[in-house]
């Protein structure tokens, strides 16, 4: 399934619906036309675990092409949300995990030459998040490097606590795309979270892919561009540390709940590894790709004040 979070007018309430044939399907409101209680938010849709994917997705093949009067409104009619517009807890961020990336980073962000021996990994909180047409907000008083970053985003499905790498797929809800927006200036003593972690610096959909859709998570080209023109360009084979390793290592010691979201890192081609360097500013368009999962577009707008002698 492909799952989204949408309002159907800008004072609509936020709603969970269900892309199918460029239609948004409301699927609490067609579970109440069969008789079946679905939820109308994506977190509690997660909460009811892997069989309501399969229960869903059956209910959504019976009434395709014949959906009751008011529950599927054209795409192109609804506004989409980040699919979950506040997550329960911080973002758990994968830095430094594909290797020509280390070494553009080594270059220019005086982290290691040396590959990681385990991921390395820094949150952003729940604020970071937007969604698709939303605007990255650009603070000049704040930052005058800030960084794009293309990712697939990971989303947790049950409770894992210890689990082995050859099951922690298992526990995977679905996929997205994340652009881990980066202010590159605002690093302090080796420390990421006010870089990465300022308000609007996770833009995160459109929608989620359930996994039943991305059987291997592990081949998909991401790109990004700014302007139109392309930043960047991989595939995710190309992680050092694969989904699988990211869910085992971080629940050996944390729990990952239902709804959690793992960026899994970015490849090479972002602002701070080019020559000359390239940032991003005010009145620029930055559009995050990731095959099978859709194109995650955002402005970049100004805010706050100039500080004095810094025009």
């Amino acid at each position: 399934m492909k799952l989204v979070t949408y309002r159907a007018n800008v004072s609509a309430a936020a709603r969970l619906g269900a892309i199918v044939d460029d239609l948004v399907v409301d699927l609490q409101q067609l579970g109440l036309y069969a008789g079946e209680a679905l939820p109308d938010n994506m977190l509690d849709f997660i909460d009811l675990g892997p069989c309501a994917i399969t229960s869903t997705t059956a209910l959504l093949e019976r009434h395709r092409g014949q959906w009751p009067v008011g529950v599927a409104r054209p795409l192109v009619n609804v506004r989409l949300l980040a699919p979950i517009p506040r997550p329960r807890k911080n973002i758990f961020g994968i830095g430094l995990n594909y290797v020509e990336h280390v070494e553009e980073s080594s270059r220019t962000l005086d982290t290691s030459k040396e590959l990681p021996k385990q991921p390395v990994i820094f949150s952003k909180p729940p604020t970071t998040v937007i969604g698709q047409g939303d605007a990255i907000e650009h603070n000049q008083a704040i930052t005058r490097q800030m960084d794009w970053e293309v990712e697939l985003a990971v989303i947790i499905g049950k409770q894992a606590k210890g689990v082995s790498k050859t099951d922690a797929l298992d526990y995977v809800f679905g996929y997205s795309v994340m652009n881990d927006i980066s202010a590159r200036d605002n690093r302090r003593a080796g420390q990421w979270i006010y870089s990465k972690g300022q308000d609007t610096y996770a833009p995160f959909g459109p929608m989620i892919v359930t996994a039943d859709e991305i059987p291997d998570p592990h081949n998909l080209d991401l790109s990004l561009t700014v302007n139109g023109v392309t930043k960047q360009s991989s595939n995710t084979r190309h992680m050092l540390f694969k989904v699988d390793t990211l869910i085992a290592d971080i629940s050996a010691g944390i729990t990952l709940e239902p709804g959690d979201i793992i960026a899994t890192g970015t490849p090479a081609g972002v602002g701070a590894g080019r020559s000359p360097q390239e940032w991003m500013w005010p009145g620029d368009v930055v559009v995050a790709t990731v095959e099978k999962i859709g194109s995650l577009r955002n402005p970049i707008v100004a805010v706050g004040e100039l500080p004095p002698g810094k025009a």
